[in-house]
């Protein structure tokens, strides 16, 4: 049986070759032997399987409704399998190579409007150390459209407080300039000199510009959980992460009419594709407005 000899020979290569994580290696095995328990009550080998065989595979996958995003993975996973086994001459051709990608569903987060996010502003006591740092991020997010990572390693060298610019790394380490409005850099400004100044900084901590009362840079978890207690006190009943800042920032800006390349630079998307879902939301957005407020539409 050739389905253990060459599972082995796969994890060789991705252990050794590759370098990859033991996590990143699992999933990989658990690919192919989502595959040898589709094949071998067949009597198909490895050498053996087709792009029809596949096919068969996730036809069956599609039934028990997995995800498509775990669809997608499970791809990659055979598609790199069966390029081991056409690299070791095993195989003339890569039977997964031309099995389409499944369409991942495009699904935004709520958004909210200036005066959702001044409602939650409002949930917070300025008077505290805590809150009054939670408003300026709050102010920071949504005016910037950072990304929750991005936020908590934000580093005092990378404010340009002249330029009014920010200077981000994103995925990847990828840097973008993004710039942060007056108010927004002023209340920065304000935390960093009144409030942030007074904290027990740690040592190595110096550097980063939100902090938490410990002196240690925030965590993502803490932005989340403060957010949540936020959308909650405020009374807005809509599903709110950090990330809705950010697309409650994208948003605004495509729905007044900003020009999408420059929407994809301050977000930092690799594709123009990726930013073209808030024209989506846009066309949705004004197919709502005409139906709400046309007396035609009202009518009928």
């Amino acid at each position: 049986m050739d389905w253990p000899r060459y599972t082995r020979e796969f994890e060789t290569q991705l252990r050794l070759e590759r370098n990859l994580s033991d996590n990143s290696v699992q999933a990989y095995l658990h690919d192919v032997a989502l595959l040898r328990s589709f094949a071998e009550p067949l009597g198909i080998e490895p050498q053996d399987v087709t792009e029809e065989n596949l096919h068969s595979l996730f036809k069956q996958l599609n039934e028990t409704g997995i995800a498509v995003t775990t669809q997608c993975r499970i791809i990659s996973g055979l598609r790199a399998f069966f390029r081991m086994l056409v690299m070791d001459n095993v195989l003339p051709d890569n039977p997964a190579e031309h099995l389409a990608m499944p369409t991942r569903p495009k699904h935004l987060p709520d958004v909210l409007d200036d005066s959702e996010i001044e409602a939650m502003q409002k949930t917070f006591d300025r008077s505290l150390p805590g809150p009054a740092r939670n408003y300026v991020i709050v102010e920071v997010l949504y005016g910037c459209g950072l990304r929750v990572s991005e936020l908590v390693n934000l580093k005092l060298s990378n404010i340009y407080a002249e330029e009014q610019m920010l200077q981000i790394f994103g995925k990847g380490d990828k840097e973008r300039w993004v710039p942060i409005n007056p108010r927004a850099l002023k209340l920065m400004q304000d935390y960093i000199l009144t409030l942030r100044s007074h904290l027990p900084i740690v040592p190595g901590e110096e550097k980063y510009v939100f902090l938490n009362l410990r002196g240690h840079h925030l965590s993502r978890v803490a932005v989340f959980q403060f957010i949540k207690e936020a959308v909650e006190k405020a009374g807005i009943h809509k599903t709110v992460s950090p990330h809705s800042l950010r697309h409650s920032f994208a948003t605004e800006l495509v729905q007044n009419g900003a020009d999408l390349r420059a929407v994809q630079e301050m977000l930092g998307h690799e594709s123009l594709s990726t930013t073209e879902i808030y024209t989506h939301l846009t066309r949705q957005y004004l197919r709502d407005t005409i139906s709400t407020y046309h007396p035609h539409y009202k009518k009928h």
